[in-house]
């Protein structure tokens, strides 16, 4: 069975976005980088593919060329694909938050679009547990979390239990 590796679309900010990301997660690297050539579409140099690792997974990004009638002129990148992170403490869904956020839009339960509009769904561990049930408590938690921008957990849990 071939692998799948997600391929993220941008236009003139593939690089900067993979070491944005790469910064974030721990055990993530740039593991390469392809440039456009004096071929073109875009200028001699700019990076063309980047293939990253973000705690071990395996990334690629694209800058898309601009100006090409194949390539929408809207960030298409938005809204087509989302990421999924599930934190073990409440301090790496808070770290995650904020790093995701800098630059980006905060949204309701756990969403965060980051600066280069991609969606990131930040989770704690444990989370479908509280909120997965077809009984009062879950419910309950489930009301609580689709008042919250960032998941607290703690919070989610007292509410759950209640």
């Amino acid at each position: 069975m071939p692998s799948i590796t997600p391929f993220l679309w941008f236009t003139g900010e593939a690089e900067k976005a993979a070491e944005f990301y790469v910064s974030i997660f721990p055990n993530s690297k740039v593991t390469d980088v392809s440039r456009y050539g004096e071929a073109g579409p875009e200028p001699a140099g700019t990076a063309m593919v980047v293939e990253f690792e973000l705690d071990g997974q395996s990334f690629m990004a694209i800058n898309a060329p601009t100006g090409d009638p194949a390539v929408p002129a809207e960030n298409f990148s938005q809204g087509k694909i989302a990421l999924f992170t599930s934190c073990k403490t409440q301090t790496e869904v808070d770290e995650l938050w904020e790093k995701l956020s800098e630059g980006g839009k905060q949204l309701p339960c756990g969403w965060v679009a980051d600066r280069y509009g991609f969606a990131w769904n930040i989770v704690p561990e444990g989370l479908r547990d509280l909120i997965g049930g077809d009984d009062e408590r879950s419910e309950r938690a489930m009301r609580a979390m689709l008042q919250m921008s960032k998941l607290d957990i703690d919070e989610l849990q007292r509410v759950y239990n209640a």
